[in-house]
């Protein structure tokens, strides 16, 4: 059986490091920055709904309406406003001279298959390669024009297209997004020219040994369902993907219902939804043979893969239990937990003045080169954990360590831990929402995955109503006596250093 995390105080890196099991994403938001992942300075909720606040944050998903907490002072409102199609707008109006608009849409490589996984990825390519209206040439020049900036990303659940350009010009954008996601050519030279291109980034992400063990995270976490799949797809799938799998893969997922266009900085709500009803009134918002996709649950297995390469200096490890889903009522609880575990990196000052314990241990032992504490979240599911690069004779070590700080997180957390995680939260999503872009990609996010945009002020309200309590109850459900997954990726001072157990066959 895999490891347990968190059975006796002091051997609780002891305990993973020497008890292994069977072995068998292109981003994840991590808390301080993927899942990446709120708007201005925050300002004082006020007393009255203080206690309001406390009875209801701990039990009510994300995904529900907000009451009980009160709008932020001077604060911009998001607007939302459903067309009959069932696509969604949404804006904040923050009175820049410029601004973000973008189509986010439920689609990404968890909705893939073995054979077409990559496809969306493949997608985001093709996609400034030209429509069926402006060829590549004239769709750069017409972006190029407006001083604009055209972007894409794919993600497991989420994909994508987005420009940032001045306020002026929000009509055009409006025009060329819809155009880009509707009209794309899909020329087949342009496909067989972009398989080359995709193959040469998939060669650049293995050099990025983060992503890479991230990716291997996931791949045995979750595998053998859905999640398990890479963003960018195996490089099989990218010499073999067809033009007639990317119609499939547009036709299937790309649906009225299952888009947001979400816009910030300086937009007028009312003219963003008459030129969404312009460009896009006629997404489709039926299946053929009402196939319509449904996502096939994804089971966590606590299990171990390695990839072993003792031309590498240092070894990359991601260690993490199953974590809350999106809308769950324990995110916040987790988040907060993740802020006192926080993070360190050699760069950093301080040294053992740091106000996290295991940084200072770092600093002080000598640890590691860097670690994060993170929490992707999914629809249905997430990954709870810890990543750290060290040095071959430190792993087991910082292993211990680590296990050794979700374990107090689970029994003695005091109140100064708790009111330090809480401040270090907060500033994190002010931080995080520095600009039109990433506010527009907030919204957009957030009215995927929880039909509402949620505003700083209720994040704070519930940040507020976390108590010591709280987080030892909520980390001793997802964190103790729990199998984790681990991945591994670098040189390793012994190959059962990390436990020993079956090698993976998962092919990599």
């Amino acid at each position: 059986m895999a490891a347990s995390v968190c059975r006796v105080g002091s051997t609780v890196g002891q305990a993973l490091a020497k008890t292994r099991s069977v072995s068998t994403d292109s981003k994840v938001y991590w808390n301080s920055a993927e899942q990446r992942d709120i708007s201005e300075c925050p300002s004082v909720l006020s007393l009255a709904s203080a206690q309001r606040r406390e009875e209801t944050a701990e039990s009510r998903p994300l995904g529900t309406t907000g009451t009980g907490y009160e709008s932020k002072v001077n604060s911009p409102e998001t607007r939302l406003t459903t067309l009959d199609n069932g696509l969604r707008v949404a804006s904040e109006e923050t009175g820049h001279a410029t601004c973000t608009v973008g189509l986010w849409i439920g689609a990404g490589s968890r909705y893939e298959s073995e054979k077409n996984n990559g496809a969306g990825f493949f997608l985001e390519h093709m996609a400034f390669k030209g429509t069926k209206k402006h060829p590549q040439t004239a769709l750069e020049q017409q972006v190029e024009s407006m001083g604009a900036h055209l972007s894409a990303y794919t993600s497991r659940e989420h994909t994508a297209y987005y420009m940032k350009t001045l306020a002026k010009d929000l009509p055009k954008a409006v025009e060329l997004l819809s155009e880009v996601v509707q009209s794309c050519s899909l020329n087949e030279a342009e496909i067989e020219q972009q398989r080359g291109v995709v193959l040469r980034e998939l060669e650049e992400v293995e050099g990025n040994l983060q992503e890479v063990c991230l990716d291997l995270l996931h791949a045995t976490a979750f595998q053998g369902t859905p999640l398990g799949h890479s963003v960018l797809g195996p490089s099989n799938n990218a010499r073999n993907l067809s033009r007639q799998d990317l119609v499939d893969y547009i036709s299937s997922h790309y649906k009225a219902p299952r888009m947001v266009l979400s816009a910030a900085g300086g937009v007028n709500h009312e003219e963003l939804v008459g030129l969404a009803r312009s460009h896009f009134s006629g997404v489709s918002f039926e299946y053929d043979g009402d196939a319509v996709p449904v996502l096939s649950p994804c089971r966590f297995t606590g299990s171990e893969i390695r990839m072993r390469d003792d031309a590498l200096p240092l070894a990359h490890i991601a260690v993490a239990v199953e974590g809350a889903s999106a809308a769950s009522p324990d995110i916040v609880p987790l988040m907060v937990a993740n802020s006192i575990i926080g993070s360190y990196d050699l760069t950093y000052g301080g040294g053992k003045h740091l106000s996290s314990r295991l940084a200072r241990l770092a600093v002080e032992e000598n640890l590691c080169h860097s670690f994060q504490a993170f929490h992707s979240s999914y629809c249905d599911t997430g990954l709870l954990g810890i990543y750290f690069v060290a040095d071959k004779h430190q792993i087991e070590d910082m292993m211990h360590w680590s296990q050794n700080a979700w374990m107090n997180l689970c029994t003695t957390v005091t109140e100064s831990d708790v009111a330090r995680g809480k401040n270090a939260l907060k500033a994190s999503l002010v931080g995080q929402l520095n600009g039109t872009t990433p506010i527009c990609d907030d919204i957009g996010r957030h009215v995927l995955n929880y039909g509402r945009r949620i505003p700083l002020a209720e994040w704070d309200a519930r940040i507020d109503a976390v108590t010591p309590r709280m987080v030892r109850d909520v980390c001793s459900k997802y964190l103790y006596d729990k199998c984790p997954a681990v991945a591994a990726v670098g040189e390793f001072r012994s190959i059962s250093q990390l436990g020993p157990g079956p090698r993976c066959d998962i092919p990599v």
